[in-house]
C-alpha cells in the first residue's frame, strides 16, 4: 500500500522537473530540414576597434544574406539554450547590453553581412551584459519565440527573453 503512494508521490514530483528541461540547441536545429541550402560565408573580425567603430553607427550597413528565411516552428515556446555572440541594440547608462541579436560568429551584422534570418535571435533581458565583454561566446537561456522581428542592423527569425545569460566556455579536449 505504501509502495503505489511513494510512486505516485515520485512521479508527482519528477513531472514538473521534466518539463522545464532546456533544450540546446545548435544553429543548424534553426533551419529547417526541407529548407533550401544556405551559403552563409562569415567573416570574423578579430579587430576590436572595428566593433567600436560599428557600434557608433558610422559605417553603411551590409544588405542581409537572407531576411526572410524558413524557421522551425515547432521550436516556438521551447525552452532553450543557444551558444552565439551578441551583437548590441540597446545599452544602459550603466554600460550594460539589454536588448541584442544573439547570432553564431563573431562580426555578424557589423561589418559583415547578416546571415540569413532563421540564424538570428532577437533577445531582450532585464539582467543585461557588459558591453566590453562581447569579444567572447555566451549561453543565452530562454523560451523560444518563433517570430519575425526587425532592427537597423538586421531581420531575426527569432526571439527570446533571457533568463539566463552566462559565457560559452569550450569543453576541455
Amino acid at each position: 500500500m505504501l509502495r503505489p503512494l511513494l510512486a505516485a508521490v515520485l512521479i508527482a514530483l519528477a513531472a514538473p522537473l521534466s518539463a522545464a528541461e532546456v533544450r540546446e540547441l545548435n544553429w543548424s536545429d534553426m533551419v529547417p530540414a526541407d529548407a533550401p541550402p544556405q551559403v552563409v560565408e562569415p567573416m570574423p573580425i578579430h579587430d576590436l576597434s572595428q566593433l567600436a567603430e560599428a557600434l557608433s553607427e558610422a559605417g553603411p550597413a551590409a544588405m542581409q544574406q537572407s531576411p526572410a528565411a524558413p524557421v522551425v516552428k515547432e521550436l516556438d515556446g521551447q525552452a532553450v539554450k543557444l551558444p552565439g555572440y551578441i551583437v548590441p541594440l540597446d545599452v544602459t547608462e550603466e554600460g550594460r547590453v539589454t536588448e541584442f541579436l544573439l547570432v553564431p560568429y563573431f562580426g555578424a551584422c557589423i561589418h559583415v553581412p547578416p546571415p540569413p534570418s532563421n540564424q538570428i535571435v532577437h533577445v531582450t533581458t532585464e539582467l543585461g551584459v557588459l558591453l566590453d565583454a562581447l569579444y567572447q561566446p555566451f549561453w543565452i537561456e530562454g523560451a523560444m519565440k518563433v517570430e519575425q522581428s526587425s532592427s537597423e542592423l538586421a531581420e531575426a527569425g527569432y526571439q527570446m527573453q533571457a533568463d539566463k545569460i552566462y559565457a560559452y566556455e569550450l569543453p576541455d579536449s
